[in-house]
């Protein structure tokens, strides 16, 4: 009997591929390819615009729970910190130390639920300022990843100087990418999480 493979991508705009004209993001196409390499699996998209980790998290368990009743794999893909390193006011959304902390509750709570849990880290910006807040905390994040033993893909570092992820920022909203970026994405991410859900 085939495994019963189910899957929450939880996030924020970046996972439910705002800015997309083709409404695909990035999430989309990879679980096509899965499906189409023999993996059978349910996705559930709960991106949300503007949330930062905090946000996330209050909403975490309960909407992850609700769709991983059954199933006898159930997994969970994290994605978030953009809005954490967006500074409108000139500081940062949510500070630096206080997102890892997040990050690790958040794990804590997937393994404590049987949940396998792979992370995503926040994408590049076209302010300097706030991609290089992106790598910080990608570092971080990996960090806490690495004491987990949970995967952990750095976006940013993987986009900071992809010439078609900018552009594609620039043509859409400028902080979402239109279909060419969200693709430039999709490849920084492909591999390892293929290789995970295999």
């Amino acid at each position: 009997m085939a495994r019963d493979l189910r899957v929450c991508f939880v996030g924020d705009s970046f996972t439910a591929g705002t800015g997309d004209e083709t409404g695909s993001g990035w999430v989309r196409p990879l679980v096509a390819e899965a499906r189409a390499s023999g993996t059978a699996l349910t996705a559930y998209e709960l991106g949300v615009r503007r949330e930062t980790s905090l946000d996330v998290a209050r909403r975490f368990h309960d909407e992850v729970a609700a769709r991983l009743r059954d199933g006898d794999d159930r997994r969970v893909v994290l994605s978030f910190g953009a809005n954490d390193v967006s500074a409108p006011a000139g500081r940062p959304r949510v500070p630096h130390e206080r997102t890892l902390a997040v990050l690790t509750d958040l794990l804590d709570d997937a393994w404590a639920s049987g949940w396998a849990t792979f992370v995503v880290g926040p994408p590049p910006s076209l302010d300097p300022a706030q991609t290089a807040r992106a790598i910080d905390l990608s570092l971080g994040m990996a960090q806490v990843c690495e004491e987990c033993s949970v995967p952990f893909v750095d976006v940013a570092a993987g986009l900071a100087d992809d010439d078609t992820w900018a552009s594609s920022v620039r043509a859409g909203d400028g902080v979402h990418p239109l279909a060419a970026g969200y693709a430039r994405l999709a490849d920084v991410v492909r591999d390892p999480l293929l290789t995970w859900l295999d």
